[in-house]
């Protein structure tokens, strides 16, 4: 057998890492933050444990990124939905409601992420959070922007305010007010985006997140590559 090229290589090591962040997510949502150890995530995985640390500093960082995954998949179906559209004012609409609608549907993964931005680390300069920076960018300046590294952090602080405000125990804010502040801040129709008596653009808790991640098992992928 003929050794395996880098190009093979590099895409088992993303697969890898890719099933660590979803073994992340699914585990965290289940059991919550502190009650996941690496070990566990590995386990869920399939990976060695010694792995984990290759790719990640720790569980945090870890966890942030698997969020992090999480959230710009779920703002760039909203996004792209259809009836696609580049009216700015849309956009915003859907970008708003894919965020909240995290919240509402995952709220102990969500409560875990604000909890852990709150460390003195703060956001993990990942991949996935690059990505989800990038398309709020673009939102904002879709909806009509002239100042976007003004107002992308502006945009960035309302929506996790919002978050905040929702997976708060025992005293969270109604979705539909948030939405409605948010709504007003941006200008925008309240039947614009997905309202909440919609489906939520992130689904419902027990929906299968495997189609953000690319988890097939490591042989399979050196299989293809080989063909």
């Amino acid at each position: 057998m003929s050794p395996r090229s880098a190009s093979v290589n590099e895409e088992l090591r993303r697969r890898s890492r890719e099933r660590l962040l979803h073994a992340a997510l699914e585990l965290v949502s289940e059991r919550g933050y502190e009650a996941t150890t690496l070990g566990d995530i590995a386990d869920r995985a399939g990976s060695a444990r010694g792995l984990v640390s290759y790719y990640f500093p720790g569980k945090r960082q870890l966890v942030q990124s698997a969020v992090h995954r999480l959230m710009h998949r779920t703002l760039e179906e909203a996004l792209e939905r259809e009836p696609c559209t580049e009216d700015g004012r849309e956009r915003m609409a859907r970008a708003i409601d894919a965020i909240l609608g995290l919240a509402r549907d995952r709220t102990v993964l969500m409560r875990q992420h604000m909890a852990g931005l709150l460390q003195a680390e703060g956001f993990v300069q990942c991949p996935e959070q690059q990505r989800l920076a990038e398309l709020l960018r673009q939102t904002a300046a879709r909806h009509g922007s002239r100042d976007v590294g003004h107002d992308y952090p502006m945009l960035r602080s309302q929506l996790m305010g919002a978050v905040y405000a929702l997976v708060l125990p025992n005293v969270p804010l109604p979705l539909a007010r948030l939405r409605a502040e948010l709504f007003e801040r941006y200008r925008l129709d309240w039947e614009s985006g997905f309202p909440p008596d919609a489906e939520a653009p992130g689904g419902r808790c027990a929906q299968d997140l495997s189609r953000y991640f690319a988890t097939e098992p490591a042989a399979q992928a050196d299989a293809d590559q080989s063909k």
